[in-house]
């Protein structure tokens, strides 16, 4: 049986995607580039805040170093002051955290959101169910889809790795429950495809929050 769920944060736990592209969409006018529609960053979020501003620079300046740099630094100012104006709690994730803390499953969070902002989140929004660990990227470990933070969780909280659930909802997130030896679900209700999930190895795939539960009451066998 399982006794632990790690959670990706941004289109897992949380919608996110309105603060993120606007924070990006401001902070590439203030350099003199172009913005993009919200969907967009659909694809552009998920693998740390360098490569969010790599993928949203026009072409001859995303492999700038300097230019994403510049950029990050203004993603920073701007999303300090802005990460909960439109972010909220994705509908039934309040039930579903409910009922995973009623069955004493374990909590924990790991994102490839620059770590202070991980963490503001998680104070934030989920300050009400036991979360042990919250884990966002930070100079100690690899981005996902690396293993090393995810296991980095594991040993935390003295469970081994088979005993998680790993949820998210890009290739990322399934790519590093594989790798770390968790089970991977993907979350149809954040921002990638059914499709990107299964190729990437989700073994579930859940249109809905609350349909972990039935995962766990079929007695799904640990990876």
């Amino acid at each position: 049986m399982f006794s632990s769920v790690l959670f990706d944060l941004d289109g897992t736990l949380l919608d996110t995607l309105d603060d993120l592209a606007n924070s990006c969409n401001r902070s590439l006018a203030s350099m003199g580039f172009p913005t993009h529609e919200r969907e967009a960053y659909r694809y552009f979020v998920g693998d740390g805040l360098g490569m969010l501003m790599s993928r949203a620079l026009p072409a001859p300046h995303r492999d700038d170093p300097a230019t994403v740099e510049r950029g990050q630094v203004a993603f920073r100012e701007d999303y300090s002051r802005n990460w909960n104006v439109a972010t909220r709690l994705y509908q039934g994730m309040t039930e579903l955290l409910d009922e995973l803390t009623d069955r004493k499953l374990r909590l924990a969070v790991l994102s490839n959101k620059p770590h202070e902002f991980t963490a503001a989140c998680c104070n934030h929004y989920l300050h009400q169910w036991p979360f042990e660990i919250v884990m966002g990227q930070t100079q100690d470990f690899p981005r996902k889809p690396h293993p090393a933070a995810a296991l980095e969780v594991a040993r935390r909280m003295h469970e081994r790795p088979e005993k998680f659930l790993y949820v998210g909802d890009t290739a990322t997130d399934m790519q590093t429950a594989v790798s770390a030896g968790m089970y991977p679900v993907g979350a149809l209700w954040g921002f990638r495809t059914r499709k990107e999930l299964e190729d990437a190895g989700a073994r579930t795939v859940i249109d809905h929050p609350m349909e972990l539960l039935k995962l766990l009451e079929n007695r799904v066998s640990p990876a």
